[in-house]
């Protein structure tokens, strides 16, 4: 079991990021969960098997067909606390 932190930066936002890493993440059956961050970067923890997170950050290296992703910072994380993978909001911070 696997479980991993992503900040994806690039044109990620604008571009449905979230709801097609949701479905991805879901159909490889992992758990974890998607958000939009400051700055053209998305937020994300994906938990499960060994081969299904290290498939679905190599999806995340390209992302959505309108997205450019410049890069991905990963590490290790403890695994979420609930079950499935969830679309959270959005968060800014306040300038």
């Amino acid at each position: 079991m696997k479980s991993q932190h992503l900040l994806i930066t690039g044109h990620v936002q604008g571009v449905g990021f979230r709801d097609w890493l949701a479905h991805k993440a879901t159909r490889l059956g992992l758990a974890g969960w998607v958000r939009n961050m400051d700055h053209d970067t998305v937020e994300a923890v994906i938990c499960g098997e060994d081969g299904a997170v290290d498939q679905c950050v190599n999806l995340c290296r390209r992302g959505p067909v309108s997205a450019k992703v410049n890069a991905i910072n990963i590490t290790n994380t403890p695994p979420p606390s609930e079950a499935g993978f969830v679309r959270r909001s959005s968060v800014f911070s306040q300038r």
